[in-house]
């Protein structure tokens, strides 16, 4: 019996050694669990007063949302649209308007990409990331399928001018309110002035009800051309198909086509005449 205690001894300095040990810390056990126990009964540290709390460094800037009222709002986006008679003055009008909510959110406006001497003007429903990032509309994966569409009746950049009904990106790539369009539409109505395109290309449903003043859906408005007066003039304006739904739906794109076929054809008869 002696014997096997003092090898059972043996083998433990054996494993020791083994496992690194070289001295003895102590004689006496440690309970560490009753030191866990100890620790988690001692009352925690009062919260620092509230002045030492606001010491730290203040943030950053931060924009704040427009404090217009919806109704002030239009009205100053009005007077600033008025205001512009070029282009390059509505732009720059556009920039210092603090009416629409979208922009404290928004990184960059979306003014417009394409020719400011283009026969057709396209309008969407909104920037997305790629848009906001960049500070042009339709130039993500939706422009660049826009872009193969025109491409596909002859239409080149000098041909197109391409904008949105709203100038900032919703968050979240979401449908905008009645307010945000209210306040964006004023500079809308003006670019179309100003630009005074042969026709208007209305790219999705937000772009076409709220330009066109129905609640149709688009697939009802699609491929027709409608009568849309801004400025006092009655202009054709033909609902299209959002590239964005067709990269959903690719079984949609023969309706895309005829659609595109259809501004080819009003195209080559202004041509002729």
């Amino acid at each position: 019996m002696t014997l096997s205690k003092a090898s059972s001894a043996a083998a433990l300095l054996d494993w020791y050694r083994a496992m690194g040990v070289d001295e003895a810390i102590g004689d006496a056990g440690i309970d560490r669990f009753a030191e866990a126990a100890a620790a988690r009964a001692k009352p925690e540290p009062a919260p620092p007063p509230t002045e030492a709390r606001q010491s730290s460094p203040p943030a950053g800037p931060r924009r704040e949302f427009a404090s217009l009222a919806p109704d002030e709002a239009v009205m100053d986006a009005r007077e600033r649209a008025r205001g512009a008679n070029t282009l390059e003055e509505l732009e720059k009008a556009l920039s210092g308007f603090e009416g629409c909510p979208l922009k404290a959110t928004a990184k960059n406006t979306c003014f417009k990409r394409g020719s400011d001497e283009a026969r057709v003007m396209f309008i969407g429903e909104g920037p997305g990331r790629d848009e906001d990032l960049q500070g042009l509309p339709f130039v993500g994966r939706a422009g660049k399928l826009l872009d193969k569409m025109l491409t596909a009746i002859s239409l080149t950049e000098d041909d197109a001018y391409v904008t949105n009904i709203v100038y900032w990106r919703p968050p979240g790539n979401r449908t905008p309110t009645l307010q945000e369009v209210q306040a964006c539409i004023p500079f809308l109505e003006r670019q179309v002035e100003l630009l005074d395109p042969d026709y208007l290309v209305l790219i999705g449903g937000p772009a076409s009800q709220n330009l066109l003043g129905t609640k149709e859906g688009i697939m009802r408005l699609r491929g027709k051309w409608r009568d849309c007066e801004i400025g006092g003039k009655a202009r054709k304006a033909l609902p299209m198909l959002h590239p964005a739904y067709l990269l959903r739906n690719p079984a949609a794109k023969r309706q895309a086509w005829r659609d595109l076929l259809t501004l080819k054809t009003a195209l080559e008869k202004t041509d002729e005449t």
